[in-house]
């Protein structure tokens, strides 16, 4: 599913039911809505560290630790399911990629603030222009 994780097949549950997105009549007769399950407490597919990011990340989505994708924005069912798939893998990757290096603070530079403050006076000159004139 993503670069350094692939899930085995056996591991995702499938489930279809009747979607209420476009399709028209077919829509009322076919099984086009898919959700997709991954017990992530439970898969062989994450390493400790992965399976621990993962669920600390994903909290807010688990129930009792299964992550549930739904797709009904197509008319077919097998669109429906690369949906699924496409948006499982995007929600894994973003789940377990490693956090992202801490931001190094900086100071703006002695030019920068020169440039902020002549700003800042020709704007106040321009307001000030505004003002009622002697007549």
């Amino acid at each position: 599913m993503t670069r350094s994780v692939v899930v085995p097949p056996h591991e995702l549950q499938w489930r279809f039911s009747r979607a209420s997105g476009p399709g028209g009549q077919g829509v009322n007769t076919t099984d086009s809505r898919v959700e997709l399950s991954l017990d992530l407490t439970t898969s062989t597919a994450f390493s400790p560290l992965m399976r621990e990011r993962a669920l600390t990340r994903l909290a807010n989505r688990l129930v009792d630790g299964v992550l549930t994708i739904t797709a009904s924005e197509h008319r077919s069912q097998l669109r429906n399911r690369q949906a699924a798939l496409a948006r499982l893998a995007d929600t894994l990757r973003d789940a377990v990629a490693p956090p992202a290096a801490p931001r190094r603070p900086t100071r703006p530079t002695k030019a920068a603030k020169e440039r902020r403050l002549a700003a800042k006076r020709r704007r106040s000159e321009i307001k000030r222009g505004r003002g009622a004139t002697d007549d």
